[in-house]
């Protein structure tokens, strides 16, 4: 958050006692604040509309018309400047109807000087965060033409790029990334981009489903078919038809789909469960998968064939560590947009607060980032998010070395090991942390570390 001397302001100062009006310009102008004095209503509308003015402090009891007068004019010319009364009849009436014509604030006289310029500081504050609010949301609407994807960074621009350039054909696309790093907003994106866009966009979570419903769901199925099929029910291929179909997750599709899928993609044809008739569609697949498909074929897991017909052009989609100053672009983006949902005011983040979201590893991605920014939204005690209300978890987060470097001909159990330790050291001793960053299995990590400890290589982190 800026210093009160950060925030420039141009302040005018209403009273018909003139030396109370300078006295209260000198504290602002001690400040560092321009003043300007009028001393009565009509002067101070020729001066509102002479020029801007951040903020006014008006009077209540002014010969001819009141400070109340002065609000209700200004609001009706609409000039845009955040008003304080000052009276020294400071009654619960006044008080009330001062905050009804729209002043920010209530002073009594005498002022105390102290009390002037927290006022002040907090009126401006509010009005700069509102300021830095408006200017995010325009960068927002300038960047993020790409659907609701939101990023920067040269690595996400790269593969907006292909996957824009992929749309334009009918070919199938297959992106591919960790969890949560947004690649049904890419398939979207993707749908929107394409000549199908006037066509319906169909999702299946290929995981979330038993195989059988998966099979019903997908192909559809006529009356009869299994136990409980009353009447026919088209699948999602033929809803999506003239469209895009979007199957998140198609690593967990079982044999027996991958079969029927394959069909799908070399002919366009398949047919309803309990069917005999063949049906086709023209359909647009993309889908979406954060499991190493290669090594699944390797495995006998998943099909080669329908690999290739799903892979014909890959989009790889980054994860959020590797998309550096986006972290924080996101990270304002989620504050703003739940801020408003739950009626707060504009959030901001301190340094301290942005330090520890570049230095954290996110393993959830995206997803992570907005469930964290829409809690913080929630519980966050006052307008600017400092590092404590961030997860407790945090607060032992160390900063590891970003680069490691080796001499030629370092053994490769060396690299290994210091990778591994400066790893663990970035995640603050969370294993699993480590072993989703790695790349290997979390028991990967506790035999490795088991075998530093035994060789005094390095200290046991937390056991999580």
């Amino acid at each position: 958050m800026p210093s009160t001397d950060d925030i420039k302001a141009h302040i005018l100062v209403v009273d018909d006692d003139k030396a109370h009006a300078l006295a209260v310009s000198r504290v602002l102008q001690r400040e560092g604040w321009e003043t300007q004095r009028a001393h009565r209503v009509d002067d101070a509308m020729d001066a509102l509309r002479a020029q801007s003015f951040d903020l006014v402090i008006t009077d209540l009891k002014m010969p001819g018309a009141s400070g109340f007068d002065l609000i209700r004019a200004a609001k009706h010319a609409d000039i845009q400047a955040d008003f304080v009364m000052m009276t020294a009849f400071g009654t619960v009436e006044n008080a009330v109807e001062a905050l009804r014509v729209g002043a920010e604030d209530f002073i009594i006289k005498p002022i105390k000087r102290a009390a002037l310029v927290k006022c002040v500081q907090r009126i401006l504050r509010r009005k700069q965060l509102e300021s830095e609010n408006a200017q995010l949301k325009r960068r927002i609407e300038t960047i993020s033409s790409s659907h609701g994807i939101l990023g920067e960074s040269s690595s996400l621009q790269q593969a907006i790029e292909r996957a824009r350039s992929a749309a334009n054909s009918d070919a199938s696309i297959l992106l591919s990334g960790e969890s949560g790093t947004g690649k049904e907003c890419f398939a979207r994106a993707i749908h929107a981009w394409s000549p199908q866009n006037h066509g319906p966009f169909v999702t299946l979570h290929c995981g979330a489903l038993p195989e059988t419903l998966i099979e019903s769901e997908l192909f559809g199925y006529e009356a009869g078919a299994f136990t409980g099929a009353n009447k026919t029910k088209k699948g999602l291929l033929e809803i999506a038809d003239g469209g895009t179909l979007f199957l998140d997750e198609v690593g967990e599709l079982s044999p027996i789909v991958q079969v029927k899928l394959l069909r799908v993609l070399q002919s366009g044809e398949f047919t309803r469960l309990g069917a005999l008739e063949t049906r086709t569609v023209r359909v647009r697949v993309v889908s979406a998968t954060h499991r190493n498909l290669p090594a699944m074929i390797q495995d006998g897991r998943f099909r080669e064939d329908l690999f290739y017909r799903l892979n014909v052009i890959p989009v790889e989609i980054p994860p959020l560590r590797h998309r550096g100053r986006d972290v924080l672009l996101l990270a304002n983006a989620f504050l703003a947009q739940h801020a408003e949902k739950n009626g707060r005011t504009t959030l901001s983040l301190s340094p301290e607060a942005e330090k520890m979201l570049m230095n954290y590893a996110w393993p959830g991605n995206v997803r992570e980032l907005e469930n964290i920014m829409q809690r913080i939204a929630v519980l966050a005690p006052g307008p600017v998010v400092d590092e404590k209300d961030l997860p407790p978890e945090w607060q032992n987060l160390k900063t590891a070395p970003q680069l490691l470097t080796f001499k030629v001909g370092t053994p490769m159990h060396t690299v290994e090991r210091e990778m591994i330790l400066a790893t663990l050291a970035h995640a603050g001793g969370d294993k699993a942390l480590t072993a989703t960053l790695l790349g290997v299995g979390r028991r990967t990590i506790y035999r490795k570390l088991d075998e530093y400890q035994r060789d005094g290589a390095g200290p046991l982190a937390n056991d999580t």
